[in-house]
């Protein structure tokens, strides 16, 4: 296998990527494709998964979409991801599983799946360093991270001549946002793509689990949402939000969405769901463009400062 050339810019996802977090879980084989369809052909260059979703439906779906389509080379970017704890032999075998389950030679993107200390150990480092040297991972990111300890880690990387990471994913919505200023200055400095993920916050920003978690949805399948966005600060912001929609007459969901992907140095944002019309929707807030609207939704917070 030919060690690839260290890639001079961070990876280019487009404005809009697919999350395919609910395939296998939420939806079966039949609606993940005709979702990866219409998304490939409304121009999604990225589509985004995790050996986790689904334990590992969500990888095999995509692989056999790509075995099925064979998109044009270089026309669409695929990253997944791997959980801790982190170390040398438990990436391998992990990028090994999902290199397999996406039936790829090279995973496009790896993400580290959420923040955890063994990333810390030298050998860790070195370990992610030979997997894209080996051509097995072409760009390294890190998902659910804070500013200090990726600094931290790019600060190792660099002293140790390794490859660093790339990307950060992180929530990112008007309820929640963990793409701070902090990561953001970070990622200007050195040229980090910046990805978003959850833009409805798993769906809380529809106003539908005011009164608590509506059946069938994902803060039933997944109870652990509910820890995230079930308390006064985020109930605020989707009052806020609410109250802007009633006024102005856009949909909360349009606005919500209009948010996530008008603001600044957010390269990407995730866009998944269960249907083509859920990736529609954000294609028509992309083309939103009331300046004073999107002013007034930036006040209502997130956590970026914006």
């Amino acid at each position: 296998m030919t060690p690839p050339e260290m890639p001079p810019l961070p990876p280019d996802f487009g404005r809009i990527g697919l999350g395919c977090v609910t395939f296998g879980r939420e939806i079966d084989e039949a609606a993940a494709f005709a979702l990866m369809d219409h998304a490939y052909s409304r121009g999604v260059r990225g589509f985004d998964t995790a050996a986790a979703y689904g334990g590992g439906a969500s990888e095999r779906l995509v692989g056999r979409w790509l075995a099925a389509r064979r998109p044009a080379g270089g026309s669409l970017i695929v990253a997944t991801k791997l959980l801790p704890p982190y170390t040398p032999e438990a990436l391998r075998a992990g990028v090994e599983a999902s290199r397999q389950r996406l039936g790829v030679d090279t995973l496009d993107v790896l993400y580290l799946h959420r923040w955890d200390a063994t990333v810390e150990a030298d050998a860790v480092l070195v370990a992610l360093d030979r997997l894209v040297n080996e051509g097995r991972v072409r760009h390294l990111g890190f998902s659910n991270v804070t500013a200090a300890p990726l600094e931290r880690l790019l600060e190792r990387q660099a002293a140790l001549g390794l490859a660093p990471f790339r990307a950060v994913q992180n929530n990112h919505n008007l309820a929640v946002c963990d793409l701070d200023e902090s990561l953001r200055t970070i990622a200007r400095r050195l040229g980090l793509a910046l990805v978003g993920y959850s833009p409805l916050a798993a769906g809380f920003l529809t106003g539908k689990h005011r009164h608590g978690a509506a059946p069938d949805t994902r803060f039933t399948i997944v109870p652990g949402h509910q820890d995230v966005y079930f308390h006064p600060t985020a109930f605020r912001r989707l009052d806020h939000l609410l109250a802007v929609a009633a006024r102005t007459g856009h949909p909360a969901i349009h606005l919500a969405l209009a948010w996530a992907l008008h603001q600044p140095d957010i390269g990407t944002v995730l866009v998944g769901g269960r249907t083509p019309a859920h990736l529609d929707q954000a294609f028509d807030a992309l083309a939103f463009n009331d300046a004073a609207v999107l002013a007034e939704l930036a006040m209502l917070g997130g956590n970026s400062g914006s």
